[in-house]
């Protein structure tokens, strides 16, 4: 068995969701969409057809839990 330190990588979510958030904004504008009517529209009813498959936006916005981007979003919202 050798000795080494193993790395990790630590991802902070509240980064990650924010992001990802913004890829998927810019991905909508450049595509000529109203972004917040995209996301609302994928956030009411979880239809991955409102995002748009420029540069990965909906596989991206895939990745985040509806639950957890909704917190994400109501707590910076409120500023909590």
């Amino acid at each position: 068995m050798e000795d080494y330190t193993r790395k990790f990588k630590v991802v902070d979510k509240h980064q990650e969701i924010r992001e990802i958030l913004s890829s998927v904004y810019d991905a909508l504008v450049v595509k000529g969409y109203n972004p917040i009517n995209q996301l609302v529209g994928y956030i009411l009813s979880e239809d991955p057809t409102y995002i748009t498959n420029y540069n990965n936006a909906r596989t991206l916005i895939c990745r985040i839990d509806r639950d957890d981007l909704l917190r994400e979003l109501v707590a910076n919202y409120l500023g909590k």
